[in-house]
This record gives structure tokens, sequence and C-alpha cells, in this order.
């Protein structure tokens, strides 16, 4: 069950408690988004992870405005999930796993802002365990993690040819670490 149905090409803005009924969503920034849809998808108890741009400040942004780094978005990746399958906890993990953490606005050779690292919250308990998630796994890298945890915004939907990507094309594209 997706939240934007068949169609995400067309697919609406979703607003931070957008979640169907029995379903949480979470939204994650780990670099480029075509690696990191991949990989959620790939965990049981998801349902669906669909590309976007998240935490800037301009309606409805596009792939070239956004790589412009004037908009202010996170290329980023809305995870619908079914809680009583998978917990947050473990998807923070994953999200831990396959990105470096320690490099401001990189990961591998994607360079820019749009390709921070990001934690953006639904509620309150996602919140907290973000922040504990945060200290837990600082224990694992020489470095200090610089991933932003901020409350999720508006999410915006990609266009139609970057959703899926690696799924359709067989080509990775994207910089995935796996740590």
């Amino acid at each position: 069950m997706s939240i934007f149905g068949r169609d995400k090409a067309q697919a609406p803005a979703v607003e931070p408690g957008d979640a169907p009924e029995g379903l949480a969503l979470a939204t994650f920034a780990a670099g480029c988004f075509w690696g990191v849809e991949e990989f959620f998808l790939t965990i049981p108890g998801v349902v669906d992870a669909v590309s976007g741009y998240t935490g800037g400040a301009q309606d409805a942004p596009t792939y070239e405005q956004v790589c412009s780094g004037r908009t202010g978005h996170a290329e980023a990746v809305l995870v619908t999930y079914d809680p009583a399958q998978v917990s947050y906890d473990h998807l923070l993990e994953e999200f831990f796993r396959h990105h470096d953490p320690t490099t401001p606005n990189r990961q591998g050779p994607d360079i820019g802002t749009q390709y921070r690292s990001g934690i953006y919250f639904h509620t309150p308990e996602q919140e907290l365990a973000a922040q504990v998630s945060l200290q837990k796994f600082q224990e694992r890298f020489g470095r200090p993690i610089v991933t932003e945890v901020a409350a999720a915004t508006t999410f915006w939907p990609a266009e139609g040819y970057h959703q899926r990507y690696v799924e359709r094309t067989g080509h990775g594209g994207c910089h995935v670490a796996n740590w």
C-alpha cells in the first residue's frame, strides 16, 4: 500500500501526519536518494519508499532547482512502514549503516547541501529515538556525526524518472556505504 497510489510521478506533497491508517512515516536523507530508496525497500515491514525533497523553503521544487543548492531541500526518502513488522529503531540502524553520517553535505562523489545527512521525525517518539540513535552510533565513528535531526516538513515527491531508479535501470548510480 503506497501513500501515493500507483502514479508517483503526479503525486501530491505529503505532510508529516499523512500516514495511512495502521502505518507510519519516516523521512531520511543520506545522499543521493536512488540508493537510499533501494535499501529501505529491501527491509521487511517497509511498505513503500519514495524519493523526493524535504527541508527547503520552496514549494514543489524540481530536481534542477534542488541541485542548484538555492532551495534548501535535501534529497530524501519518505518511508512508509508497518510498525507491527519493523521498528523505527531498526530503520535508524539501517540509515546509519548505509551512509557516512560524518561528512557534511556529501556522500561519496555527490557534494552539495542537498546531499546532507538528515533524520526528519514525524512524532515526538521518533525525535527521541533519533537522538538516542545519534549517541549510540557516535561510538562507531571516529569523527563527529553531522546528521541533521529536525521535525519533518512537507515532503515533495521527486519527478517520476527518479522513482525506483535502481529497480528500473539496474544501475545503482549512487554511492551507498555499508558501515
